[in-house]
């Protein structure tokens, strides 16, 4: 008969083999392991060390190339735009950096810029839109009619538009007497600020998007309501362009998504996605003076864009050249 004592030895042995198991298993594994894992951790250092190398020489090529293009800006652009007055539409979000930079390119060109219109983050909220429409309605002048189906920002387009654009050479830089309390007027409400005197009309107008998609259930809206006004301002002039990040041309609730999106307001309007690279400027200019010829086009590297640039227009040899 098997006793207790049995039982409790054989409960030891039993123990005693599992710690041995253990113990010559784990001092067998141990060093294969190890080695391993130092040849893997090896692996990743020397991979992200390489990783690096290429960011900062692909950085500093990035900044050599803008050092470049910027030092041959004003050589490039010169008297691309001479003649012409250019207003400024800032949008809310959008960034100072880009359009001081571009600002700079513009003058350069030869363009006279008349002023800027700082949108407030007030204009695109959708529960003003109501507010906007009363405006527009009140402020526009006495023979301007609005079609049966415009929206609130539509007809804000065109009244602005009215007040800050002309398609007259001639009336460029001269205030429009029957908009005279326009830009008063919303500015009143909230809805904009004046710097310089937009007043003076101007024959081409460039508005920077938002920096960052718009978000919510009133994305689109809010993105439809700035592309509205794009548009208004492209009709009174005689072109517009809407520039900002690449990244308002790739995602939902994007302004320059929204525009390329409207089959019938991208023929009319060009985009361009590269305001933050020192070529990217040039690339406005370009826009602008394709839009002075009547075609429009949309640059850049984000979703949407035809090219990089438009096609520059190549000087005709003089005969003498030609000859030799």
């Amino acid at each position: 008969m098997i006793d207790f004592r049995y039982h409790l030895v054989s409960i030891v042995a039993i123990f005693l083999a599992l710690a041995v198991g253990i113990v010559m298993g784990t001092t067998l594994l141990q060093s294969p392991a190890i080695e391993l894992a130092r040849r893997t951790s090896d692996q990743m250092t020397k991979d992200n060390t390489g990783l690096r190398a290429e960011i900062d020489a692909l950085r500093g090529r990035e900044a050599g190339n803008d050092s470049f293009v910027t030092a041959l800006t004003p050589q490039r652009v010169a008297g691309a735009l001479t003649g012409q007055h250019v207003v400024l539409i800032e949008s809310p979000g959008s960034s100072t950096t880009y359009r001081e930079a571009e600002q700079q390119v513009l003058a350069q060109a030869g363009a006279l810029v008349t002023g800027r219109v700082v949108l407030s983050e007030k204009f695109v909220d959708a529960k003003q839109s109501g507010v906007v429409d009363g405006l527009a309605n009140s402020l526009k002048p006495d023979d301007m009619t609005f079609p049966a189906a415009a929206t609130a920002y539509q007809k804000a387009g065109a009244v602005l538009a009215a007040t800050v654009m002309t398609t007259d050479p001639a009336q460029a830089s001269t205030a429009n007497p029957a908009t005279g309390a326009v830009l008063g007027g919303f500015e009143e409400g909230g809805f904009l600020s004046v710097e310089g005197d937009p007043s003076k009309r101007a024959t081409l107008a460039v508005m920077f998007a938002p920096e960052k998609p718009f978000e919510g259930e009133n994305a689109d809206a809010q993105a439809d309501a700035l592309v509205s006004l794009v548009s208004g301002l492209d009709a009174g002039g005689k072109g517009s362009v809407l520039t900002g990040s690449a990244a308002t041309a790739t995602a939902s609730g994007g302004v320059i998504n929204a525009l390329r999106d409207e089959g019938e307001i991208a023929k009319r309007v060009s985009t361009v996605d590269t305001p933050d690279m020192p070529a990217g400027r040039i690339v406005i200019v370009d826009a602008l003076r394709e839009q002075l010829s009547g075609r429009a086009g949309h640059y850049g590297i984000g979703t949407g864009a035809a090219s990089f640039q438009p096609a520059v227009p190549t000087a005709t040899p003089s005969p003498t050249q030609s000859g030799s």
